[in-house]
C-alpha cells in the first residue's frame, strides 16, 4: 500500500475445496505511534475486514480500552475502538495479558471462528502472556442468506431527507387515536 508503514503482517490461508479462506493479520502498534500510522492501520483493518473470515491479533498497546463497557480513555484508543466497531470486529480475549492491562488482542469478524482462548504464561521474560486459541472451521462453507449491512456505504443524506418528508404530525395523531 502507498501509505505510512505499519508493523503488520497479513496472510491468507487457503481453505480446501468447499471451505473458505481465512485472512490472518498480526500487528504490533508501538505505544507512541503517530496518528498517520494509526490511520493507515485502520485502513488496512478496514480492507481486511471485508474478508469472508478474518482473525487479527497482536499487541495494540491500548491499555485504557474497557472492552466490556466499549469505552476508551484516550483519543487514539477511542479511534481504534471505533475502527473495530465500524468493521464489526469482536475482541475475544477476556483477561489482561500484561501487568493487568489488555494490550494483546485477538479480533475476528465472525462469531464462533475463534475458540478455546487461553493464556499460557509468558514465553521467556517479555512480560506478555502467551495466548493460545483455535481457529474453528466447518468442513464445508455454509451458504447463509443473512445479509450484513455496509453502513459505511449508506446514504445518510438521503435517509435524513426522507425522514424530513414524513408527515410526523399525522402519524402521531393516528397513533394517539389508537391508544385512546
Amino acid at each position: 500500500m502507498d501509505e505510512e508503514p505499519t508493523e503488520s503482517l497479513w496472510v491468507r490461508i487457503k481453505g480446501m475445496a468447499g471451505t473458505g479462506d481465512i485472512s490472518v493479520g498480526v500487528c504490533y502498534r508501538p505505544p507512541s505511534q503517530e496518528d498517520q500510522v494509526d490511520e493507515a492501520l485502520d485502513r488496512q483493518i478496514g480492507a481486511a475486514s471485508c474478508s469472508q473470515a478474518l482473525v487479527l491479533l497482536g499487541d495494540f498497546n491500548h491499555p485504557n480500552i474497557c472492552w466490556r463497557a466499549n469505552t476508551a480513555g484516550h483519543k487514539q484508543s477511542g479511534r481504534f475502538l471505533e475502527c473495530t466497531d465500524d468493521n464489526f470486529l469482536l475482541q475475544v480475549i477476556e483477561e489482561p495479558t500484561r501487568r493487568g492491562a489488555m494490550l494483546d488482542l485477538v479480533l475476528t469478524n465472525k462469531e464462533g471462528l475463534v475458540g478455546n482462548v487461553k493464556l499460557k504464561g509468558s514465553l521467556g521474560c517479555n512480560g506478555h502472556e502467551m495466548v493460545e486459541f483455535k481457529i474453528l472451521r466447518a468442513t464445508r462453507r455454509a451458504h447463509s442468506k443473512l445479509t450484513t449491512l455496509a453502513f459505511r456505504r449508506a446514504d445518510f443524506g438521503l435517509f435524513t431527507d426522507l425522514l424530513g418528508r414524513m408527515p410526523w404530525d399525522k402519524a402521531l395523531e393516528g397513533r394517539g387515536a389508537q391508544e385512546s
